[in-house]
C-alpha cells in the first residue's frame, strides 16, 4: 500500500461502526489518549486466551511453550519496528511504569551504591520541559525528593515548542538525565532529539524520550535518534491495554538495578541473598501478560503493513486541514505551532468565551469524540496563560470529512453560547 485510504481501514475498527448520542455516527478525534483497535488486535488478544493460554516462560507444556512464543515474538516485532536488538526491549504496563521504571532504578542505585552512572546525589541535576505529560513530570520531582537533587526545565516557545535555546548551559556537568517529549501531547511539537542528546552525551548525561505520542504516528529508529531510554503506550497504537514498552541501550540496562522484584526475574535465590537475571527479563516480574503482548504484535504488524511514513504523511494533511479550518474561525485559538512543521497530529485550542467541557459536551451530542481539560499537563497551561483547552487528535481511520464536522461543530458551540 503506498497511500493511506481511511474508508478501507475503517472495515477493521467495529467501533467505528457505531452510533452515539443522538443516534449520531461516531467520530472518534481522541487517539492521543487511547487508539481504537482493529479486529485484528482483538483476535489476537482473544486468540490468545482461548488457544495459548498458559504461563509463559514456566513449564514444558505445549501450550507454555506456545505462550512463551506469543510473548517473545511480539518483543522481536517491538524491537524490529525500532530498529533495536530484542534485550533492548522491556514490557511495562504503559509509558507511564517504564519511566517510573528508569526514575526508580536510579533511586535504588543510589541507595544500594550501584554503578555511579545511575546514582543520583544532592547537588546533581535532573532536566525536563515544561511541555512534559505529568507521567514526564512527577516520576522526577519524586526522584529529586528521594535524592536531594535538583529539577530543572527548559521552557515553553510562543508557538508551543520546547526552548532549546542555551541548551549547553542548562544541561551542566551536573545532570544525569534529561527527560523530554518526543512529541507534546497539547501542542503536537516534535522535538529535535538528536540535537539535545548531542549536548546531553558531551556533558555525560543521559536521555530519555517520551514517546507515546510519536511511536504510533510516525517512523521511529532508536538508533537514528540516539536517545539512551525510549517510553510508548501500546493502547495508544491500536494495541490492547495493560502492555506498554521501554527501550533501553542494552549496556545501560545490564547495569542498572531492577525496580520490582520476585518472581521470573531472578537468576539464583538462597535465603541469604538472590541474584538476578540479565534484561530484559530482569525488569519483568511476575507472569507474563501474553494476550496483551500478542496484541501489540499485532498492531505492530498492521501499523508495519500500513507503513509509518504513510501514517504520517496522513495524519499530516488531516492536521493541516484542521489548522486551515479551526484557523478560519473567528474567536478560536490554537494551542501550538500554526504550521505543520515539525508537528504532529494533535490540535488542542481555546473557544473565546466558551469552556473547553461545554465546547467537548456539544460536541458530543453531535457525535465528535474530543479531550477537554489540562491533557495532565499542567504546567504548560500554565505556561500559556490557559487553564484548559479542548484536543482533537487524528489517526489512520479519520477522514477529511471528519475534520470539516469538527470545525462545523465548533461553530454550532459558538453559536450555542453566543
Amino acid at each position: 500500500m503506498t497511500a493511506l485510504d481511511p474508508e478501507v481501514i475503517r472495515k477493521d475498527f467495529p467501533i467505528l461502526g457505531r452510533t452515539v448520542r443522538n443516534d449520531k455516527p461516531l467520530i472518534y478525534l481522541d487517539s492521543g489518549a487511547t487508539s481504537q483497535k482493529p479486529r485484528q488486535v482483538l483476535d489476537a488478544v482473544r486468540d490468545a486466551y482461548e488457544l495459548h493460554n498458559a504461563a509463559a516462560h514456566r513449564g514444558t507444556h505445549l501450550l507454555g511453550e506456545e505462550a512463551t512464543d506469543l510473548y517473545e515474538g511480539a518483543r522481536a516485532k517491538v524491537a524490529a519496528f525500532l530498529g533495536a536488538e530484542s534485550n533492548e526491549v522491556v514490557f511495562t504496563k504503559n509509558a507511564t511504569e517504564a519511566i517510573n521504571l528508569v526514575a526508580y532504578a536510579m533511586s535504588n542505585a543510589t541507595a544500594v551504591g550501584g554503578p555511579e552512572r545511575f546514582r543520583v546525589l544532592p547537588g546533581d541535576e535532573i532536566l525536563i520541559t515544561e511541555l512534559e505529560h505529568h507521567a514526564n513530570l512527577v516520576p522526577w520531582q519524586q526522584l529529586c525528593e528521594r535524592t536531594g537533587a535538583t529539577l530543572r526545565w527548559l521552557g515553553v516557545t510562543p508557538d508551543g515548542r520546547v526552548d532549546l535555546a542555551g541548551l549547553d548551559e542548562k544541561i551542566t556537568g551536573r545532570t544525569r538525565l534529561v527527560a523530554i517529549t518526543h512529541q507534546s501531547n497539547v501542542t503536537g511539537a516534535i522535538t529535535p532529539l538528536a540535537d539535545v542528546v548531542r549536548v546531553a552525551h558531551a556533558k555525560g548525561a543521559l536521555v530519555l524520550a517520551d514517546a507515546a505520542q510519536s511511536v504510533p504516528h510516525q517512523p521511529v529508529d532508536v538508533g537514528a535518534l540516539g536517545v539512551d531510554f525510549l517510553a510508548f503506550s501500546g493502547h495508544k497504537m491500536l494495541g490492547p491495554y495493560g502492555v506498554g514498552v521501554l527501550f533501553g541501550r542494552y549496556e545501560l540496562l545490564a547495569g542498572m538495578p531492577p525496580f520490582l522484584t520476585g518472581g521470573s526475574m531472578i537468576e539464583v535465590v538462597r535465603m541469604e541473598g538472590t541474584t538476578f537475571l540479565p534484561p530484559p527479563q530482569r525488569f519483568e516480574p511476575g507472569v507474563p501478560f501474553i494476550a496483551e503482548a500478542a496484541g501489540l504484535g499485532t498492531a505492530v504488524d498492521y501499523l508495519t503493513a500500513l507503513g509509518m511514513e504513510n501514517v504520517a504523511a496522513h495524519e499530516h494533511e488531516l492536521t493541516a486541514h484542521a489548522l486551515d479550518l479551526l484557523g478560519q474561525i473567528d474567536g478560536v485559538t490554537i494551542v501550538g505551532p500554526r504550521t505543520t512543521e515539525d508537528r504532529g497530529g494533535c490540535v488542542a485550542f481555546e473557544v473565546d468565551g466558551v469552556h473547553p467541557h461545554d465546547v467537548g459536551q456539544v460536541l458530543d451530542e453531535l457525535g465528535i469524540a474530543v479531550r477537554t481539560g489540562h491533557h495532565c499537563a499542567w504546567p504548560l497551561h500554565r505556561a500559556f496563560g490557559v487553564q484548559s483547552s479542548t484536543r482533537a487528535t487524528f489517526y489512520v481511520y479519520n477522514t477529511h470529512a471528519e475534520v470539516a464536522a469538527l470545525a462545523e461543530g465548533i461553530r454550532h458551540a459558538q453559536r450555542f453560547f453566543a
